[in-house]
């Protein structure tokens, strides 16, 4: 049985690491560097970096950056904001990333999933997708979540591990930051729809909380922020716990 991942996120605006609630209310949580040699140092199975002003801002993601936070690892390390085309996507893995994260330009451009995946290999592709449930439907937002379309959670999900994304990043947006726990029911649907891991996002608060989402949601992988950031969650700790529950994770 492959074993379940945990995985830090550091959101980063003006090159610091932020985190808020629902997407807003932004506040400082530390030094990007500094976080992933330490989350490397402490047992996460690997680091996502999100450059989460980039699309808005119309601009690259920060290289530099992501080379100064890949030298401190020796774990998986995706890289994601405001991607847009194949020579992005060369630049960031020259610079360090293992993988990358494309959101708002897939769905734009959805045949830059393919480009992406035919040039690098579907491995080194994760596609994220921020939803909202709207009146019982999820619904995909763009540009971090302030944009929302009419595009459908999880007919988007299948048309993207059809065009050969190796992985999906989904973040419930009504879950984020309000550590009451991961959208479970709809990552349960994903996982069960789609033959590509899924990674869990939005609202860890407690150790539970990643319990269930692995044995309810079925998710792959969890991703985590201001639980980590804050110390409020050890992630050795957290494994312990997870494999007393006869979840397989890596120590």
């Amino acid at each position: 049985m492959l074993t379940k991942r945990i995985i830090p996120c550091l959101d980063i605006k003006n090159g610091r690491t932020v985190k808020g609630v629902n997407f807003v209310d932004l506040r400082d949580a530390g030094d990007p560097v500094e976080l992933a040699a330490a989350y490397a140092e402490k047992g996460a199975d690997e680091l996502v970096f999100l450059d989460i002003s980039a699309t808005e801002e119309k601009r690259k993601t920060l290289a530099k950056l992501v080379l100064d936070v890949a030298e401190q690892l020796n774990i998986p390390f995706t890289v994601g904001g405001g991607i847009s085309s194949v020579e992005d996507v060369d630049v960031l893995l020259k610079n360090g990333a293992d993988k990358v994260s494309i959101n708002s330009s897939a769905v734009k451009n959805p045949d830059l999933i393919n480009q992406l995946s035919d040039k690098f290999g579907s491995q080194c592709i994760v596609v994220a997708i921020d939803a909202k449930n709207i009146a019982g439907d999820w619904k995909v937002h763009l540009v971090g979540g302030k944009v929302p379309t009419d595009l459908d959670l999880f007919e988007w999900a299948k048309e993207v591990e059809d065009r050969g994304a190796g992985e999906i990043l989904f973040t419930s947006m009504d879950h984020d930051g309000t550590k009451n726990g991961f959208a479970n029911k709809a990552l349960a649907k994903i996982s069960e729809e789609l033959n590509i891991p899924v990674i869990a996002s939005g609202g860890a608060g407690k150790i539970e909380h990643f319990r269930d989402t692995f044995q309810k949601g079925k998710a792959d992988a969890a991703l985590a922020a201001s639980v980590f950031h804050f110390k409020e969650i050890e992630i050795l700790e957290l494994k312990n716990q997870l494999r007393t529950a006869g979840i397989p994770v890596r120590i």
